[in-house]
């Protein structure tokens, strides 16, 4: 009834006909427009893949990025301008120290920047370890050792070494089997070469002089 009084017809002359479906689209696209980021966007429509809520605005990406754009520089103007200055020559120290700290024995250490190491650096017990698959034999070796001391421990009745060492001992398992699985994962398949012969193998007649 309202699009009947308003007289708006298509590009055929048709009268306008809106279904549910039209207005989610028309919400997309003024909530892009005014800035909203796309992945929330996509929250709020649902979608798993961004690009199904890209589809669904009429609007270019250019136009996502300047507005996305702009939105951000309005948040910045609400926050303190503390967080958007530069850095200063010990800060970018300590942040680039920081990710030095990360490289260790067995692989890469994920702790967030700025906190310490809550297992004191006994990374095989740590769940932020990432193991790096190449430092297989060097954690074999140390299951082996951790191994034949718990042996020990458990001749000379040191309960409170023998439960340490299980600890050990089951981390260390489970980071040779994460080990394994991160090989078998990025495996490197050969597919040959093409050849070439049939098509290089055939002579080409210049013209005549």
């Amino acid at each position: 009834m309202a699009l009947e009084q308003t007289g708006l017809t298509d590009p055929s002359g048709a009268p306008l006909r809106f279904v549910p479906h039209d207005f989610r689209r028309i919400f997309t696209t003024d909530a892009l427009r005014a800035g909203l980021p796309p992945h929330i966007a996509a929250k709020i429509l649902g979608h798993v893949d961004l690009n199904t809520t890209l589809g669904y605005a009429a609007i270019y990406p250019e136009d996502v990025i300047t507005h996305h754009r702009a939105f951000i520089a309005r948040r910045r103007t609400l926050r303190p301008a503390e967080e958007y200055r530069d850095l200063t020559p010990a800060e970018w120290d300590e942040f680039l120290g920081h990710f030095e700290l990360r490289k260790v024995e067995l692989g890469i250490c994920t702790r967030d920047f700025g906190t310490p190491c809550i297992h004191e650096h006994a990374c095989i017990r740590c769940p932020a370890l990432r193991p790096d698959p190449a430092q297989q034999p060097r954690l074999q070796h140390i299951l082996e050792n951790l191994q034949a001391r718990l042996a020990e421990a458990e001749q000379q009745g040191w309960r409170g070494e023998v439960a340490g060492l299980q600890v050990s001992i089951a981390s260390a398992q489970h980071k040779l089997a994460t080990m394994a699985e991160l090989v078998g994962r990025h495996r490197v398949t050969h597919l040959g070469m093409p050849d070439f012969r049939p098509t290089a193998g055939r002579s080409i007649t210049g013209a005549k002089t």
